[in-house]
């Protein structure tokens, strides 16, 4: 297990600030306040507020590379690689509700990473729509705009972090079982 270190406990602390008063109202003595520090103490860990969301949102970004990346790598079927796909979400989700927050609301204000953010974001829908066009075209799915499909799906899941939160006790194999039906089964040619 890993140790979690100061720097980390501010990123865990931005992520939420981010999420609860949004990232361009956040201010570093609005971190340091709630962390119980003196503003000029954060700059000992970090360099910036724009260092901080890099950080939420890059990390999150490619972790959900990385995962469509095993994904694509499975000789799973399309309805399979989906159900894949909607664990991934979940996963990744419950595990950093507020940073979701930000890579679903605050990305714009990335500086000099927006371009590398976006083309992540746009490979990774890229290859969804791959997944659902290959199950489409093999008689999975049904016969029906594969970006439709795809943002049926993807809207849902991105915004799991709205939802998770107000869960008394979370289940996620559960939540991904029942998403997958929803959001999948609905689709599947039967």
């Amino acid at each position: 297990m890993k140790v979690e270190t100061r720097k980390d406990e501010i990123i865990k602390t931005a992520s939420r600030l981010f999420k609860d008063k949004g990232y361009s109202a956040v201010t570093m003595r609005d971190l340091a306040s709630e962390l119980g520090i003196k503003a000029a103490s954060l700059y000992n860990h970090i360099d910036s507020k724009q260092e901080l969301l890099k950080s939420i949102i890059l990390n999150l970004a490619e972790n959900f590379t990385a995962g469509m990346k095993d994904v694509l790598n499975s000789d799973k079927v399309a309805t399979d690689k989906l159900r894949m796909l909607v664990e991934l979400h979940v996963k990744i989700t419950s595990n950093n509700v507020y940073g979701m927050a930000s890579l679903n609301n605050d990305w714009m204000h990335l500086e000099d990473q927006l371009e590398y953010y976006l083309k992540l974001r746009h490979d990774y829908e890229n290859n969804f729509k791959a997944i659902v066009i290959d199950g489409i075209a093999k008689g999975e799915l049904l016969d029906s705009d594969p970006e439709v499909l795809m943002f049926s799906i993807l809207s849902t899941l991105r915004s799991l972090y709205l939802w998770i939160p107000q869960k008394d006790k979370l289940d996620t194999e559960l939540i991904t079982h029942q998403l997958s039906e929803v959001l999948i089964s609905g689709m599947e040619r039967k």
